[in-house]
Parts: C-alpha cells; structure tokens; sequence
C-alpha cells in the first residue's frame, strides 16, 4: 500500500510544483489562466527532462483522475435554479452555436485531415466552455495528452483573442450602449473560456458605465452553456464504445457511461438544493476553487507528457479548425439576436 502510494506520490509532487506558480502567475495574468501556463511549463520541462519514467506513474494519475475530479468539483459552481430563470432567453443560441461548431469541426476534420478526437475536442471546447469542457471529453474519448494539449492551445489562442477584439466588435455590430444584457449575451454564447467572457463583459460594463450589468448576463450565458457538458459527453462516450464495437470490441452501457459526469450532476444538484434552503453560495466557493486548481494541476502533468516539438510541427491545421468553429459561432450568435430583435 505505502509503495503503491509513493509510486504515485513523485509525478504528483512535480505537477504540483508546476501548478502551484501557475496558479499564481494565472492570477496575475487571467486572460492567459493558470491551464495554459501550466502547460506551457510543463512541456517545457519534459523537454530537458529525459528521465522521468520513475515519475510517469503518478504524472498520468494527475493528468486522468485528477482531471476527472476537478470536473465533478465544477458541478458545485452550478445553481440550477439561477440558470432556469435566467438561462431561458440564451437556450436557442446556445443549442444552436454548440450544433454548428460540432458540424463545422466533424466537417473541416475531414477536409483537413485531423485526427478525430483532436478535432471532437477542438469542436466542443470552443462551443461549450473552453477548457472545462475539453476536461470532461477527453476521457471519455480517451485522448492522449499530445491531443488535449493541442486543443488547450487552440483554444487559448482564440480565448485571447476574444478578450481583445471582441469589446471593439460589438461597438461596430451596434450593441445597444445602455443595456448590458445584448452584449453580455453575446459574449456568453460565442467565447468559449469563462475567463475570456469575464474579461470582455467587464471591458464592456467599463467602457460604458453599466456597472455589471454585462458582466451578470454574460456569467449566466456561460453557466448555462456549462451544463451543454452533459449531454454531450454522455453521446461521445456512447458513441466512442459503439466505435470499439465494431472494431471487435463489445458494447456496454454501464462501460461507457462517465461516472465522473453522473457525480457532476450530483454536485449541481446538492448546491441547487442547499442555496434553495436558505445555504449561502459562497459556501461552494472553495470547491469552484480547488476545482480550478485541480485543473491547472492536470493540465501540468499533460504539458509533461507532450512532445512540444511534434506539437509545434501540428499546430496549424488545428488553428484553421478552431478559427473556423469560432467564426461561425459568431456568425450564428449574431444571426439569432438580429433575428429575435436582441440587438
């Protein structure tokens, strides 16, 4: 038992010593976020790190089951109740950015030739939430660290991007000035990573006094786009067992589903309940915390396990698959609104 566990206990240490700065430096740097970072650091030490098979071990127990634990966490972050009320108005444009991006990201893996769970991951980080949802899919899908490094790093991308262009954006489009609610609703459905979202709807609140108004609007938009995790990772995990199915393996529901989403649903739950009784929120305020930690803790033992090179030498075919999902959950968001006199 204690060897077993000091077998895990070194390549946990070592994701810990990379996450604990990128907690800090994310903090410090939010529009990046300590995940990116992470791996960055983490890619780059396995680089000059040539020996680390005594390590592997615990670095791929971090890198699955404390993945699949911080999305359980997640679910504590999740008030059913608010998202009911005040999610309705966004529920069409987000069924439809989230059923566009996947159709565009099944399409160009085609055309340009991606691998299919680099693109799968690709597609549902940037219609759902970014890197939360990319955790919740690659197990179930079962990506290797190589592909959900590569999705990571598409997404930040684009997730700055956001942040930067898309104040400017909806000044052009003709976001109304007064209210917040249009833009914020904008900004929900077509950025990916809550960071990103944060970062644009407070940029709007700012730039035209409307307090936080926008920064509200877009934060339930999001949540709501949370709970898109799901359904969607219930369908690829029966989809990806099918697969093995016809390949000679034998198909199994019980195999396939992802307990971890069951006890996510649970943590949403318990805290949709315990705040209808009368709990205070804040009260699952650590748990929404160490499940960002533990995000950034999985995401160091992926960079340690990355090929930064082959990485390097990959990287624009998945950037032209992510753009391209990204445009056209823009195109869509906007389309909507225009269309039921939102903006």
């Amino acid at each position: 038992m204690l060897n077993s566990i000091f077998k895990y206990s070194y390549g946990v240490i070592v994701c810990l010593i990379i996450a604990i700065p990128s907690l800090i430096l994310g903090n410090l740097f939010p529009v990046i976020g300590g995940p990116i970072i992470a791996i960055i650091l983490g890619m780059l030490i396995a680089f000059a790190w040539h020996e680390k098979e005594s390590f592997d071990e615990g670095i791929s127990f971090t890198s699955k089951y404390v993945l699949q634990t911080a999305v359980v966490l997640l679910g504590f972050g999740l008030n059913l109740n608010i998202i009911l009320k005040t999610g309705i108005q966004s529920l069409p444009i987000i069924i439809a950015t989230i059923s566009v991006a996947l159709i565009v990201a099944f399409i160009m893996q085609k055309v340009l030739n991606i691998e299919e769970k680099s693109a799968i991951l690709i597609g549902v980080g940037s219609s759902i939430c970014g890197g939360s949802a990319i955790a919740a899919t690659a197990p179930v899908i079962n990506a290797d660290e190589e592909q959900v490094a590569q999705s990571i790093s598409v997404i930040f991308f684009f997730n700055v991007l956001a942040a930067i262009i898309f104040p400017f954006l909806g000044k052009i489009i003709g976001f109304s000035t007064v209210d917040g609610g249009p833009f914020g609703l904008f900004a929900g459905t077509a950025i990916n990573d809550t960071s990103s979202v944060t970062a644009a709807a407070a940029t709007w609140d700012n730039m035209w006094g409307l307090g936080s108004q926008t920064l509200d609007k877009a934060s339930t938009v999001k949540l709501t786009r949370t709970l898109a995790i799901i359904p969607i990772t219930l369908a690829l995990s029966v989809f990806t067992s099918k697969k093995s199915e016809y390949v000679g393996g034998e198909f199994s529901l019980k195999k396939a589903f992802p307990m971890f989403i069951l006890y996510f649903v649970i943590a949403s739950v318990i805290t949709t309940l315990a705040v209808s009784l009368g709990v205070d929120a804040n009260v699952f305020l650590p748990f929404k915390e160490l499940s960002k930690f533990f995000i950034i803790l999985a995401m160091a033992a992926i960079g340690l396990h990355t090929d930064i090179v082959k990485l390097v030498k990959s990287g624009t075919k998945p950037i032209i698959l992510g753009a391209t999902c990204w445009i056209a959950i823009i195109i869509v968001s906007i389309s909507i609104q225009f269309t039921l006199g939102i903006i």
